[in-house]
């Protein structure tokens, strides 16, 4: 929850990764809160008001879990919600071209976005694909699974690119970007 919170402010990227891999965690102790408060929240270096806070943030995302029908794949709506803020901000951009360097990127990365989406991920938005990719890197890496070179070049580019939809984000959200003469 603390992580979330300063994720969400600073690199939105970086907070849905995040959020999806709490989901997983979550999945991973079979969407049981006293398991999750036994191997986690309890030992989490808070102080008593802010553990408890914690357990409720784990309680209110397994019962939106259920609710939502996501215990064992999928993503819940508030993540979701944050794939379509994203991609529509994509294409306010691509369109207005107000981020020179952001439409070049894209268009650089658009080869890798489209054999990742042959692989299997069609019917997802540019923005989605790349999420799942970056994601699925991050389970590669702990599982230790051998990464081929092209892959981490692929990884590399998708990368920054997403650095990019973050900080323009990160304006947007402050009203420094604007696409209202557009």
């Amino acid at each position: 929850m603390f992580i979330a919170h300063k994720l969400k402010k600073e690199n939105i990227c970086e907070y849905l990764l995040y959020m999806w891999q709490v989901e997983d965690l979550i999945r991973a102790f079979g969407l049981n809160i006293d398991l999750l408060n036994e191997r986690i929240i309890s030992s989490y270096p808070v102080s008593d008001d802010e553990r408890k806070s914690l357990y409720e943030w784990y309680e209110s995302l397994i019962e939106m879990m259920r609710l939502e029908n996501v215990q064992t794949e999928g993503h819940l709506q508030l993540n979701k919600n944050i794939i379509i803020e994203l991609d529509e901000l994509h294409g306010l951009l691509l369109k207005s071209g107000q981020d020179a360097g952001y439409n070049a990127k894209f268009y650089h990365v658009v080869p890798f976005i489209n054999q990742l989406r042959n692989h299997s991920n069609a019917g997802l938005s540019d923005v989605e694909v790349c999420f799942n990719f970056q994601y699925g890197i991050m389970i590669l890496r702990m599982k230790k699974a051998e990464i081929t070179p092209e892959t981490l070049q692929a990884q590399t580019e998708i990368s920054k690119f997403m650095v990019l939809l973050a900080r323009n984000y990160q304006l947007y959200k402050s009203g420094e970007l604007n696409f209202e003469d557009d």
